[in-house]
């Protein structure tokens, strides 16, 4: 008889120690309610603070900043509980973040340079055209 291994939590266990059991982690995984309702909880908070950035009438960029950052930790939220992100394995994980994350850090690479490219345009070809 072979041995089958499960990598659940690091350790390999053989066959015989708990085949049923791992072959059902392997199929099917469940997670507490409890789970769900606290990133629940989590999520009601943050949309609470962040239409309170529009109440207390905060203005430019602390606004939009706080904002930002309320939105960003929801869809990390969302992305890591709902989509079960948080379940899965790193190298999927890192697969499917770090591309978008890629893109910002270029997007943000682009912001800093957007004023050298725009001073360079018109030293070389002038303010009029």
């Amino acid at each position: 008889m072979a041995e089958a291994t499960a990598h659940d939590s690091g350790q390999p266990h053989s066959a015989h120690e708990a085949p049923a059991t791992t072959a059902h982690a392997e199929v099917h995984q469940e997670h507490p309610i409890r789970l769900y309702l606290i990133v629940w909880g989590w999520l009601f908070i943050l949309s609470a603070c962040s239409y309170y950035v529009d109440y207390a009438g905060f203005e430019g960029y602390l606004r939009w900043t706080l904002i930002l950052i309320f939105m960003v930790l929801k869809a990390g939220l969302i992305v890591a509980v709902f989509m079960h992100m948080a379940f899965e394995r790193p190298a999927l994980s890192y697969a499917i973040l770090l591309p978008p994350v890629a893109v910002l850090v270029f997007v943000a690479l682009m912001v800093f340079e957007a004023d050298y490219t725009a001073l360079m345009r018109l030293n070389f070809f002038g303010a009029g055209g």
